[in-house]
This record gives C-alpha cells, structure tokens and sequence, in this order.
C-alpha cells in the first residue's frame, strides 16, 4: 500500500512539474527567435534558395555526346568504311546568358525569402501582441469583477443594517453575474489568442507554446521596450523623411525591381536562340579485308562539323515578343508597387498618429479622472449618500475606460506593427534612439 502510495504522489509531482516547466517567460524577442529558428514554412521557403544555386549548375551545363555507329552492309559497303564515333552539340552564346539569368533569378528569390521572413517576425510581433492584449483584458474585467464583489458585500451590509432596500442586492448581484459573462467570454479570448500565437509560430516539434504574461500591457513604460514599441510621448520622424528612406529599402520595391532584371535576362535568353549551334563529330573508321578495293584492312580517322537550328522555318518571334512584354509588365508592376507603397505608407503612418493621440487621451485625462471616480462613487455608497444604481453606473462606465485603454494600448501596439510593415524595417529612430 506504501509502495502504490509513494508511487501516486511521484507521479502526481511529475506531472506538476512538467505543468511548471511547459509554462515559459517568453520575451517577444525570444518568441521572434523561436519562429525564425523553428517555422516549418519558413525553413520550407528558405530551401528555394538551395533550389535556385542548382538552377546555375544546370544553366550552365554542357550538351552531353552523342554515341554514333555507322556500319555499311552487303555491297554498300564495298569501298566505303564503317565508322564508330561521338557527336557533340556545342551551344553558342547560349550557356553564359543561361546563367546570368539563373543568377538573376537566385537573387530574386533571396529578396523573397528575406520578405519572408520579414513578415513572419511582423506576424509574430502581432499574435504575442494579441496574446498580451487578451490577457489584459482578461485581468482588467477580473478586476472589475471583484469590484463588484465587493460591492454585493457592501449592499448586503447596508441591507442588513436597514439602510438600503433588498433591491440593492439583487441589482449588484445581476450586474456581478453580467461581469462574470464576460469575463467567460474573455478567457475564451485568450485562447483564441494563444492559439493563434502558436499556429504564428508553428514550430517542427508541434509542441504548444505557453508562456506566463507577466508583460502585461499596463506594465508603464517597461512594456513599450519590451514590446519593441516608443512610448506614446516619442516624436515620430516627418512623413517625406520616412517615405524617402521607405522607398529604396522596402522589400517588395526591391523585388519589383529584380524582376525587371529577371525578365531582362530572360529575353537575352530567349532571343539567342536565333543563334544556330555548332555540331561537331569524330571517331574511328576501318575497312575489312573484303569490303576494301586492294583486299588489305584498312583504318583511320574522320572528323566533321555541321551548324544545327538554323532559324530558317521557326525563328522563334512569338517567344521573343512575349518576352518583351514581360519586361514592359515588370517595368508597369515596379512603378505600380512603388505607388501603392507611398499611399500604404501614409495610411499607416497616418493610423498610427491617431492611434497615439487617442492612447495619450487615455493617459492624460480619461485614466487619472475615472478612477477618482469611482473610489469617490464606492465611498458615496457606503456612508449613503448615493444610491446603488448610480454607483453601478459609474462602475460600468469606469470598466468601459478601463477596457477601451487596454484597445487603445492594443491598437497602438498593432498600429505599430502595420507601421513597421509599410516601412519593411524591424526598428524605426525615434530621436535618435532606434526602437
């Protein structure tokens, strides 16, 4: 019995400390990391890198020999030889515009990957965001929650001293229920939130991410570092100077721009296939005895050359008129990428101006004057000198402040985020400092 006993509670502390261990402080740069290190897609994508090197191998490959064997039976081959030898195409012009394309084209595709994960660390930096944000949430309408639990306590104090009618009670009990809804409904909110966190993540091992939020949104300023983010008060750098610095490194421009030189050296490719190749052949050649005009073996070499696709019936013009088009249409695509970019741009720049404004709001005037609020409307109650429907009100209108500066945080925060996106850069100067 001792044994099962002592077995049980191994077990059961085993269990506790797996549970302990599977809880991490993940940083947002450590989350970034781990993404970087362990997401299936973008390991996946990074192997069209390797794929891209081979295509250089292969462009710049050269024709393999053909084996030729030409042997003269009966009396065609009295006088004539018989001839064993190899043939061999060689391309002209061809191998070396071949391989500047495949250059060309691994370029382009490491500009992709870089966009890659680029947005993968932006999708990261938003789902731990969302995670955080739902959490505080959570922990702001638990507080309210208790807010009212203690108001239902003190509603029954009152009516049980005969200073409040039974009504307070039931009113406090029901917008306490409500609360309780809601705050369901929030830690259903965060594990939406974590799981979208994870499939961001989506590490080889499959193994959920749980990490404690002690980086809660209303952590002051440490959570604007922490978050990668400059506090609301910072500057932020003018418009021109952003869009200026935006449009030579932004990732989607430059990959616009390597198209062009794509399609360019595609049509270089396509158009020297005009050029005929030159076929050249050799090998060994010999008469029998029987077959050779004096009756004696004879034997010796043969050597020839023949140019081979000449462009004499098909001169390849449709391929090379498509091939101009696609450089017209990458050269459209490039100043039509750097267009949308500006206009993205400014709409998120400007998103986030109003995003910081509305957050100082909060800050400077909403947050100080409701809570001085609602402690002023707590003790009007309890000496009874205002009802509890007003308290309730003020309660109400106290969580809607609470829980629209944790959206207001979460939409800075986001705000950020798409910012960030527009300008394709992880960190951004805000006097002089980069964040």
């Amino acid at each position: 019995m001792k044994k099962n006993l002592i077995l049980i509670l191994i077990l059961t502390l085993g269990q506790v400390c797996f549970a302990a261990e599977s809880v991490q402080k993940l940083t947002l740069e450590a989350a970034v990391e781990m993404a970087v290190q362990n997401n299936i897609d973008y390991t996946a994508e990074k192997l069209d890198i390797d794929i891209a090197k081979n295509n250089i191998k292969a462009a710049n490959r050269l024709q393999n020999p053909d084996f030729n064997v030409f042997y003269n039976l009966g009396k065609a081959g009295s006088g004539n030889p018989q001839q064993i030898g190899l043939s061999e195409t060689i391309e002209i012009a061809k191998r070396g515009a071949r391989k500047k394309l495949a250059k060309s084209n691994l370029e382009l595709t490491k500009e992709n990957v870089s966009y890659y994960e680029f947005d993968l660390k932006m999708d990261v930096r938003e789902a731990y965001v969302n995670l955080v944000a739902a959490k505080s949430i959570l922990n702001s309408l638990k507080q309210q929650q208790q807010l009212l639990e203690e108001l239902v306590a003190i509603a029954k104090k009152r009516v049980a001293a005969g200073a409040a009618p039974e009504m307070d009670v039931i009113q406090a009990e029901i917008a306490l229920n409500q609360m309780i809804t809601q705050v369901n409904t929030a830690k259903v909110n965060v594990k939406s939130a974590s799981f979208d966190f994870n499939k961001v993540i989506n590490p080889k091992d499959k193994t959920d991410i749980i990490f404690d939020s002690a980086d809660d949104l209303f952590n002051d300023k440490k959570n604007f570092t922490g978050l990668l983010t400059p506090e609301p008060e910072s500057e932020l750098p003018q418009f021109d100077t952003i869009a200026e610095n935006t449009l030579k490194n932004r990732f989607d421009i430059r990959i616009a721009k390597q198209q062009i030189d794509v399609a360019k050296k595609n049509l270089t490719v396509v158009a020297r296939q005009r050029i005929p190749d030159l076929a050249v052949l050799g090998g060994y050649g010999y008469q029998s005895k029987g077959m050779s005009d004096d009756g004696t073996f004879q034997n010796g070499a043969y050597a020839g050359a023949s140019l081979v696709n000449i462009p004499l019936f098909y001169s390849y013009r449709p391929e090379i008129k498509n091939a101009k088009l696609e450089v017209e249409k990458a050269g459209l695509n490039y100043n039509s990428t750097r267009n949308k970019a500006l206009k993205d741009l400014n709409n998120a720049y400007e998103k986030f101006l109003t995003a910081k404004l509305n957050l100082n709001y909060y800050n400077n005037k909403l947050l100080k004057s409701s809570e001085e609020m609602i402690k002023l409307s707590k003790r009007s109650y309890e000496v009874g000198k205002s009802n509890l429907t007003t308290l309730i009100v003020m309660e109400q209108s106290y969580k809607s402040i609470i829980v629209g500066y944790t959206y207001a945080l979460a939409e800075y925060y986001n705000c950020w985020i798409d910012f960030l996106r527009e300008v394709n850069s992880e960190e951004l100067k805000f006097n002089d400092e980069a964040v």
